[in-house]
């Protein structure tokens, strides 16, 4: 499509780098008064888990969800698309599966062409129609940034919910995509990424994580949460203090886009990256091998990113087999958890 405009000039911060970050978002939710909490709700706040899960019978609950976003590239139809995958991934990262969305659209409407915004939201249907889910309803407002993204409603058999706490010491660490999206995104705001860079970038960030149902249906997957806006490290660390264990990522054994350690070499990383480490950083321990290009792929905001697993030693191979059967070829297992206060350590 010929561009008139190029959307990620209407964004202070695109993709998941717009999330708040987490130390922040821990201070606000904080102060929070806990509300109403019935039994039936299964997953709330508490655990900083990917969705809410409300149970409505002894085999199903709901799975809800939103996610939304400003653009992280300039083409219409890859931010919708990317957007959506996203907002779909938090259903499959509890076990689940996706039942419906809701459209959530802010547009610039005396700026941008009605056919660009028209664009945005065909990439998001084109994700839902992968999915096998309508999008059957949404709400619009006029803004001064583009923002797009789901509200998206999932089932699961409460017996197969999965949430990211629940890992145990001696559970193996399985990673589902490869990391560099924030990266590669810094790098495309000043023409830097390449054509082959641009297409794994939506190779990636347009893939729907639909091994999450089948891994939840595994007894020996005990922890589940997909790496988005606060990166690997922060991801992990939620894993870990809703378990109330410790974990160990091994550096080399990284999925990773390619490229993408180098573009950090070259000074190529997100404000996010910077403010996730300032978060979280004190929980870290790096090994000193790690220059700061690897501690910005560590904390790069992945957005649409991939499953975070730990499951028993003896449930890795089915995990793996899982990834593959699924197309995801380059899920590795990255670590391990281990005993002790919530932290993770990387060597």
């Amino acid at each position: 499509m010929d561009m008139q405009v190029r959307l990620t000039q209407f964004s202070h911060g695109g993709g998941c780098g717009c999330k708040i970050a987490p130390g922040v978002l821990e201070q606000i939710l904080s102060k929070s008064a806990p509300g109403i909490v019935p039994k039936e709700l299964l997953v709330g706040i508490e655990t900083a888990d990917d969705a809410a899960v409300y149970q409505v019978n002894e085999t199903q609950a709901i799975v809800a969800t939103t996610d939304f976003f400003m653009p992280i590239v300039d083409d219409p139809f890859d931010f919708g698309a990317i957007a959506a995958t996203n907002a779909i991934s938090d259903v499959y990262a509890m076990g689940g599966q996706p039942l419906f969305a809701l459209a959530l659209v802010g547009m610039p409407v005396n700026q941008l062409p009605l056919e660009v915004i028209r664009r945005i939201l065909e990439g998001g249907e084109s994700v839902c129609a992968r999915a096998g889910i309508p999008v059957a309803g949404g709400h619009t407002i006029d803004s001064v940034e583009p923002i797009y993204g789901l509200v998206a409603i999932g089932l699961v058999d409460p017996r197969n919910l999965k949430r990211n706490a629940g890992a145990r010491p001696g559970d193996r660490l399985v990673l589902g995509k490869p990391l560099g999206v924030g990266i590669y995104s810094a790098a495309l705001k000043t023409g830097k990424l390449g054509k082959e860079g641009y297409a794994a970038m939506i190779e990636s960030t347009t893939k729907l994580n639909t091994p999450g149902p089948k891994l939840g249906r595994l007894p020996g997957v005990h922890a589940l949460t997909d790496v988005t806006g606060f990166g690997l490290l922060g991801h992990l660390l939620e894993i870990c203090k809703g378990s109330g264990v410790a974990a160990r990522i091994d550096w080399n054994a990284l999925p990773i886009l390619p490229g993408a350690l180098d573009l950090a070499r070259e000074g190529f990383s997100t404000g996010a990256s910077k403010r996730n480490f300032a978060g979280y950083g004190e929980k870290v321990s790096l090994s000193a091998s790690i220059d700061e290009a690897g501690k910005a792929l560590l904390t790069d905001p992945q957005t649409s990113g991939g499953l975070l697993v730990a499951c028993r030693p003896d449930t890795e191979a089915e995990v793996l087999r899982i990834f593959a059967e699924e197309g995801f070829g380059q899920a590795a297992v990255v670590g391990e958890i281990v005993a002790g206060e919530p932290a993770v350590r990387v060597g």
